[in-house]
């Protein structure tokens, strides 16, 4: 680590803490003080790591407030680390405007690489992704909701947004609206216990999420214009995969992850197949 004052950007998981990096934890035994969007998970995970920090929110209105703050306390010789509440800050989480006065400050900022729910997404939707954008969170209600949604069904490539599970039910149901035969993913809680995928073309995950009731952290994953979605197995075809799965050993769990990667059906749907089998 650099002996001068620094602002280290730290990503760190976004569900399962095996995916914390040496690195990661060496950086933040190692700084001064931590700056975070959530002070509460902030301790946990330093907890996790055996650390006893002095933690400081830096949620948006605060970034606002006190960055003149934290860029005397860089200038007079400390080193402080920025975190979210999982994943990259600064990608639809606080730290980038401390990081552009820090940099216009002349301050050393060093990123500390780490996970990411946008790229983690894109690897599990399977989609071609050598050029995507990313639409952050979706406007909640309005003209600019309508504009964004707009953007993304004229967008050609990949497009990856984050959404509440409150309103992925409604985004679902635009989105088929318009485009209907475009592929998508649906993330939900990726890299933790309830991890699930729900894979298919608009209409057809908007019609499978109807009426259910989400939960945890939602990214979804637009497929390119033209690429063709994940065929939905029958229900005859996917029991029958359950049964070779099954029969070869498989706990039920597991046949539900491996069948949600291609059947075009969720985790929870297959298990719940499972479980009604006679």
């Amino acid at each position: 680590m650099s002996e001068v004052a620094t602002l280290y950007i730290v990503a760190t998981p976004i569900g399962n803490l095996d995916d914390l990096s040496p690195r990661v934890a060496r950086t933040l035994a190692e700084v001064d003080e931590v700056l975070a969007e959530d002070t509460r998970r902030a301790r946990q995970l330093l907890s996790h790591l055996g650390l006893a920090k002095k933690v400081h929110r830096l949620d948006a209105e605060v970034e606002r407030r006190d960055t003149p703050r934290w860029l005397e306390r860089l200038a007079a010789g400390q080193s402080l680390a920025v975190v979210s509440d999982a994943g990259a800050p600064g990608v639809s989480d606080p730290g980038a405007a401390l990081v552009r006065a820090a940099l216009a400050a002349g301050i050393t900022v060093t990123p500390i690489a780490g996970p990411s729910a946008v790229t983690t997404a894109l690897m599990a939707s399977g989609f071609s992704a050598e050029r995507f954008r990313f639409f952050g969170f979706l406007p909640r209600a309005g003209a600019r909701r309508k504009e964004v949604l707009g953007e993304i069904r004229d967008t050609p490539e990949a497009v990856v947004f984050f959404e509440a599970p409150g309103r992925l039910q409604a985004t679902l149901t635009q989105l088929a609206g318009m485009a209907p035969e475009r592929p998508v993913v649906v993330a939900r809680e990726l890299t933790k216990l309830h991890e699930e995928l729900l894979v298919g073309s608009t209409a057809e995950v908007a019609a499978t999420a109807e009426g259910r009731r989400f939960q945890g952290e939602i990214t979804v994953v637009l497929g390119p214009r033209g690429e063709v979605a994940v065929e939905r197995l029958t229900p005859e075809a996917l029991d029958a995969r359950i049964q070779t799965l099954l029969a070869e050993g498989m706990r039920a769990k597991d046949v539900a992850k491996t069948l949600a990667l291609d059947s075009g059906w969720g985790v929870r749907e297959v298990y719940d197949r499972i479980h009604q089998r006679p």
